[in-house]
């Protein structure tokens, strides 16, 4: 039986399609290994969202040559998009075999590497550009994980000076209903008890669908259609998030009150030099509903530091303008040059050191708005979702419905399963709990 290993960089569309690969690679007979088994075949499903994540991906292939010798190389993902000829020519002075499989033949991977396909020189690179329609990538289960990511769109046409995303995944495609529906099913009856709606550009679903469906429509199929599973959504576009949405939500119990909203800069100037279509003033309004919708739902935001011309005083405006904002936590990137985009040219590039210290100014800011949140949210009875491994200390973990990190201590009969806890301690930033009497098994 031949072995497979596959190594995922970067976003939760990449970490769906591998669970497509894993799928279609266990049909045909062959066995996933881990990292520490030797494997006939690799599988790297490249990221090149940042500067660090394209260096990550030329590691891990580096990695993969040097720990599997005898395997074939297959190389896919946004960094075999923009970075191939580099990548071919890296390759190739190892003697290796190797495939590069582009982000709109990822349908095709497994097939590909069968045999099943013929690939000119072993390079199946694709037109994303040009790209009209979603792959089809059915998925039999999500790994080992307690939750499922469900790509339902792929693609951008946002083109923000900054990214290189829409380059490396192309026009908004999206996957009509029925298949998204197919598959929640599969998910819950293969014990998922949460799925993780995703996308490259999430709050585009439907667009270019004839049924003329949208993230809200989706949104009511699904919850309505597998009440058992409880649905998150990854991201999405500040404008996007309107009553509707929010009064779904505040009335399905089965979509969690958890919403995650891209600011990327907290100043007018630097937010119209990235290509970004809202001002901030428009940025607190869609918080403030949020939060009066969902007085105790979990905000996260996106925030990049030190975008080309960003000064002094401009960071500060950030930083004042998120202290004044009632969300739970930050994810916070440093910018980084993207060879391709707009900003790439920009001659008023920050230091590095400069924006090093920007971006931790900004994580201990979200680690104070964390720690408040989850101190509010003391003595609540909350669902939580229980992973499938205890934690080093033995004890239960997952995450409640309004995203807190929670620990407790309970039977194996929990490990990914759904069962309730009143949250009673923070000690830094671990919420211990106690499971209550209603509860799942």
């Amino acid at each position: 039986m031949q072995k497979v290993f596959i190594t995922t960089l970067g976003c939760k569309v990449n970490q769906f399609e591998s669970a497509a690969f894993k799928t279609g690679f266990e049909a045909a007979g062959l066995e996933i290994v881990s990292a520490q088994d030797t494997a006939d075949i690799v599988v790297i499903n490249s990221c090149a969202v940042t500067g660090s994540a394209g260096a990550q991906s030329r590691k891990a292939i580096r990695r993969a040559l040097r720990m599997h010798p005898n395997a074939e190389i297959i190389i896919t993902g946004c960094y075999a998009e923009i970075g191939l000829n580099d990548l071919i020519n890296e390759v190739e002075l190892t003697g290796r075999k190797y495939r590069f499989i582009g982000n709109n033949h990822k349908d095709k991977l497994v097939a590909t590497t069968l045999g099943h396909f013929d690939a000119a020189d072993d390079i199946l690179p694709g037109t994303i550009r040009m790209a009209k329609d979603i792959s089809r990538l059915p998925v039999k289960r999500f790994s080992e994980r307690s939750r499922a990511y469900l790509r339902v769109q792929d693609g951008c046409e946002s083109f923000c000076t900054y990214c290189i995303v829409p380059y490396t995944r192309g026009p908004s495609r999206s996957l009509p209903l029925a298949e998204v529906l197919d598959q929640a099913r599969i998910f819950a009856e293969e014990g998922h008890r949460e799925i993780v709606l995703t996308g490259i550009h999430l709050g585009n679903y439907g667009r270019d669908l004839p049924e003329q469906e949208n993230i809200i429509s989706l949104l009511e199929m699904l919850s309505t259609s597998t009440p058992e599973v409880a649905y998150r959504i990854s991201s999405l576009e500040p404008m996007e998030i309107d009553d509707t949405l929010l009064t779904l939500i505040q009335e399905r119990n089965n979509i969690q009150p958890h919403l995650h909203i891209p600011l990327q800069s907290g100043n007018d100037v630097i937010l119209s030099r990235m290509g970004r279509r809202y001002t901030t003033r428009q940025f607190r309004k869609v918080v403030q509903r949020c939060r009066q919708y969902l007085p105790n739902g979990a905000i996260g935001i996106d925030i990049l530091a030190g975008f080309p011309g960003e000064t002094e005083e401009q960071f500060n405006d950030c930083r004042t303008f998120l202290e004044s904002l009632d969300f739970t936590y930050l994810h916070v990137f440093p910018y980084s040059i993207r060879p391709g985009t707009v900003a790439a040219d920009f001659k008023d590039q920050v230091p590095g050191p400069i924006k090093e210290s920007r971006v931790a100014i900004l994580r201990e800011l979200s680690d104070r708005k964390k720690q408040r949140f989850y101190q509010s949210q003391l003595g609540r009875t909350l669902p939580v979702l229980v992973e499938g491994k205890r934690n080093s200390e033995g004890r239960l973990k997952g995450f409640t419905s309004n995203y807190i990190s929670v620990q407790f201590d309970g039977p194996d009969s929990l490990l990914n399963a759904t069962t309730t806890v009143q949250l009673i301690d923070l000690e830094k930033d671990i919420v211990f709990a106690e499971r209550t009497e209603n509860h799942e098994n």
